[in-house]
């Protein structure tokens, strides 16, 4: 499957609630999931199509596409992280979340230092960030407690990272992340429990998805 190039807010319709891919146009009066006549499912019949019962693979399924495009994640890649998950000590749904929060870009959104994951993935494609003083350019890269994440000095200035560090005061940040807006450094102070991780998902879903 390719990368998806239609309307973001398409995505949250389809799920039927917030995702926040479009940054902090998700908590502005413009976000169609708080107009009533617009946040009906995508499609010519969305709003006139009556509500089914759906099947336990149904919601199952509708769970994995969910946590997917939170994280913007390819089937492929998303199915390879719960393959890791299922190889780990510990629950595997909290496991595959553990994962996708130790994404690169996910931190750097996480950080403050992207409105969106989907600006924080170009930002750090186009090498902005190090990770222990040197530049990586890899989205999926894991980090690791006690590594160093950082916005390149002449990064600092870019209108994307300015504008998302002046709006970071409006997002809660994770217990197991420190940030420092002055020198433009974010720690990793521990790794993710399940209760630290805000992402509305039932990963127990997506794991009887996977194990069918």
């Amino acid at each position: 499957m390719g990368n998806y190039n239609g309307p973001d807010c398409r995505r949250c319709r389809r799920e039927g609630q917030k995702l926040f891919l479009k940054g902090a146009r998700c908590m502005g009066p413009k976000c169609p999931m708080d107009n009533e006549k617009h946040n009906k499912p995508p499609g010519d019949h969305g709003g006139s199509r009556r509500p089914r019962k759906q099947s336990d693979y149904g919601m199952q399924l509708r769970e994995k596409q969910k946590c997917r495009r939170v994280y913007g994640i390819r089937e492929r890649q998303f199915r390879n992280y719960f393959r890791s998950a299922v190889r780990r000590r510990g629950v595997t749904g909290e496991e595959l979340l553990r994962q996708l929060e130790r994404r690169l870009d996910n931190v750097v959104y996480r950080l403050g230092f992207a409105s969106s994951r989907d600006e924080a993935k170009q930002l750090v494609s186009h090498r902005h960030f190090t990770v222990n003083g040197k530049i990586v350019n890899v989205s999926s890269y894991q980090v690791r407690e006690g590594d160093t994440v950082a916005v390149k000095a002449r990064s600092r200035s870019i209108q994307p990272i300015q504008i998302a560090v002046n709006s970071a005061g409006s997002r809660s940040q994770p217990e197991w992340l420190e940030a420092n807006f002055t020198d433009m450094t974010g720690r990793i102070v521990g790794l993710p429990t399940r209760d630290q991780i805000d992402t509305e998902v039932n990963e127990q879903l997506i794991v009887e998805f996977y194990s069918r």
